[in-house]
């Protein structure tokens, strides 16, 4: 049963409540189940009556009279606990954001909170609303946010979101925050635009979500009185109280470039921090592999082994959640009138479950999977591989640049000095530089020059996955470059690794050339085997499909190569622009 977009009908209200009077039956009931009451902090014992989609009654009763068709499951030696939610997902790091949903639900977490940039790039706004609305009848809670930026420096910045588009955005009912701010340094000081966009959220009842890596208590104060609500970036303990004592929520991160959340929580504990009502986990859009644990209850895991109380673990993965987004009707508990979202765990301190109802219905039947997630129709919605209609002209391969980009880590990069050299067919001058070009998707215009930290050997690597949904390519031979852009055009999108003339890796991305529709579980082993030959190949770091997507994006210090050009991003300014083709 799918409870669109937020509300029961009155015709299945009475229902709900006709259940209660006897006049109708359960569909589910789970008898005798200790579960836990997020409002009380307590472990108490109840038969839970679920009528469809919904929990109608929690209590010491049983019906009068219990039909056939009503199941009936003896919960003894379980313990329930409410349904995990991701509040911060980026569900299009190579996976989609139904097989990322589908995964999800195997491990307990039902409720999940999306960015919406890749539907900004990818679909006009009437399909990107059908695509919603037809995201509601999954067993997962789906739930979006509208982004007031595109995260980089696009050539039509200005024409990428109106006032129209985003106001449409925060109205649409499964759109339930704006935000996250990563262009928060402008609304600090003269972007009346996105300043307005605060407001109107805040007018809607929805909430602000920031993104203020590093900021001051007094920049968090500002952000605080123009209206933000929380935060997801804090790197330690301090950090995370500050952002508690001026009265945010705060996420705790636990994702594949920022693995905080152990780190954080033995730093609070140092703290003494003994209320956790705003504090919530999230995985902020990891790649693949990370996941192969689960999402949420992987942080409840670690929250619980760091020895915050195990009641207040799973509060921050449920209630706290729902609080924060003021959806504590709908979602996060385990009470009457609440989504039928619940975990069986074996435990109370083991948060992985062997059984999950998503919506009332069995998604995980003792630790079996039940199929019954649906699907989408991605050509319905336009969602077909990328077709390219030019083709890559060696001669466009050239690199003459006086700065390129030299990475700290995966995703920061500095400026560093180029000494002049012949525009060759390989580079040899250094072992672990590389040449580098973005190409427009519709070929159009291209940016190039040399990265230094990704490859000491490498011949090509070329990616239609990016932060922008343009084309990457890497490499120290412009031959394996072509070679690998060739194969890409071929698979209609993704990411092909090229060398000595041979292609040696290739992950189709069929979906527009940014996500695949294969299974989490085989994208994992994929992720994995690319892992390991970038490896070999001299990368250093830990997550390459961080470096891919991160290369275009302004939120992050210090230089990168957007479609506008090579941009010093402190002083905003273009340092060599693109080339038109």
């Amino acid at each position: 049963m799918n409870e669109h977009l937020y509300r029961w009908r009155n015709k299945q209200l009475r229902e709900h409540v006709a259940v209660i009077d006897g006049h109708l039956a359960p569909t589910k009931i789970l008898k005798q189940a200790t579960y836990l009451n997020v409002y009380l902090k307590k472990w108490l014992t109840a038969n839970i009556w679920i009528y469809e989609d919904r929990i109608v009654y929690v209590g010491d009763d049983m019906p009068d009279r219990i039909p056939n068709k009503t199941e009936v499951v003896d919960c003894k030696g379980q313990y329930l606990v409410p349904g995990y939610v991701e509040p911060h997902a980026h569900p299009f790091q190579l996976y989609n954001p139904h097989s990322l949903a589908e995964y999800a639900l195997k491990t307990g977490t039902t409720t999940l909170v999306n960015d919406n940039l890749m539907w900004l790039l990818l679909l006009n706004q009437k399909k990107a609303f059908s695509l919603l609305d037809e995201m509601q009848n999954l067993p997962v809670s789906m739930f979006w946010w509208a982004r007031f930026s595109s995260q980089s420096e696009l050539r039509d910045e200005a024409d990428f979101l109106d006032d129209e588009e985003v106001l449409e955005w925060l109205n649409h009912e499964a759109v339930i925050q704006g935000g996250e701010l990563t262009n928060w340094p402008d609304i600090l000081h003269e972007d009346e635009r996105g300043l307005y966009w605060m407001q109107e959220t805040k007018r809607l009842r929805k909430v602000v979500e920031g993104h203020f890596p590093g900021a001051s208590k007094k920049t968090l104060t500002k952000m605080k009185l123009l209206g933000a609500d929380g935060d997801h970036e804090s790197i330690s303990g301090d950090e995370l109280y500050r952002r508690l004592e001026l009265g945010y929520y705060a996420a705790i991160r636990n994702s594949s470039i920022r693995p905080d959340l152990r780190k954080i929580l033995q730093d609070l504990k140092e703290m003494d921090l003994t209320v956790w009502d705003q504090v919530l986990f999230t995985t902020d859009g990891s790649t693949p592999s990370f996941y192969e644990e689960g999402i949420i209850n992987k942080c409840i895991e670690i929250a619980i082994e760091e020895g915050v109380p195990v009641e207040e673990a799973y509060a921050m993965a449920t209630i706290n959640a729902a609080k924060y987004f003021s959806l504590e009707h709908r979602f996060g508990s385990i009470a009457p009138g609440r989504v039928a979202h619940i975990n069986f765990i074996p435990s109370k301190d083991n948060p992985t479950p062997t059984s999950v109802l998503a919506k009332g219905e069995w998604v995980l039947k003792d630790g079996e999977s039940t199929d019954r997630i649906g699907s989408i129709d991605w050509e319905k919605f336009s969602l077909t591989k990328m077709k390219l209609d030019w083709d890559l002209d060696p001669d466009e391969l050239r690199f003459s640049m006086p700065i390129g980009m030299e990475m700290i880590n995966d995703v920061i990069m500095k400026p560093y000095p180029i000494k002049s050299e012949a525009d060759q067919n390989m580079l040899a001058r250094s072992k672990n530089e590389a040449y580098v070009m973005l190409m427009d998707r519709d070929g159009e215009w291209r940016v190039s020059t040399f990265l230094k930290g990704f490859t000491n050997k490498l011949g090509g690597l070329v990616s239609s996955y990016s932060n922008t949904g343009d084309l990457i390519l890497i490499g120290k031979s412009k031959r394996d470059m072509a070679l690998a852009f060739n194969r890409m055009q071929e698979l209609g999108g993704g990411i092909v690794l090229a060398h000595e003339g041979e292609i040696i890796f290739e992950l189709p991305l069929e979906i527009k050339g940014v996500m695949t529709d294969t299974s989490m579980e085989r994208l994992i082993e994929q992720e994995k085997e690319m892992k390991t030959i970038l490896k070999d190949f001299g990368y250093a770091h830990s997550d390459p499909v961080y470096t891919l997507l991160f290369l275009s994006s302004t939120h992050l210090p210090y230089i990168r190569i957007t479609p506008v050009g090579i941009m010093d991003v402190l002083k905003k300014d273009i340092l060599f622009p693109a080339i038109m083709r």
